[in-house]
C-alpha cells in the first residue's frame, strides 16, 4: 500500500507545475490546460485524504469539481475559438474585446 504523504507530494508537484504554467504562458489554450492540472491535482488530494480517513467526503467533492471543470472547460473553449475566429490569435495580451 503506498502512502498517502506520496500521494500529497504528487498532488503539490502537479499543482505547482499548473501554477507556474498559468502565471508564465501568454497562450490562452495553455492557461486552461494548465488551470485543468490544478483541478486534478485538487482532485488527487481529496481521493488521497478520503481514501486515508476511510470518508467518502472528498469523493463526493471530486465529482462536483470533476463537474466544474467540464462546464469551464466546455465556456472557455467557446470563447477561445470565437475570439479566435476574429483576431486569429491566442495570446492573452492581445485579447481586449471585453474592454470599452
Amino acid at each position: 500500500m503506498v502512502p498517502t504523504s506520496y500521494y500529497l507530494i504528487l498532488s503539490a508537484i502537479i499543482f505547482m507545475i499548473g501554477a507556474i504554467g498559468v502565471l508564465t504562458r501568454r497562450s490562452a489554450l495553455i492557461i486552461l490546460m494548465c488551470v485543468e492540472m490544478m483541478l486534478n491535482s485538487v482532485n488527487l488530494t481529496l481521493i488521497a485524504l478520503s481514501r486515508q480517513w476511510g470518508n467518502l467526503n472528498g469523493q463526493i467533492f471530486v465529482f462536483m469539481i470533476m463537474a466544474v471543470a467540464a462546464a469551464e472547460v466546455a465556456v472557455g473553449l467557446a470563447i477561445l475559438i470565437s475570439h479566435n475566429r476574429h483576431t486569429d490569435t491566442t495570446n492573452i495580451d492581445e485579447i481586449n474585446l471585453l474592454k470599452w
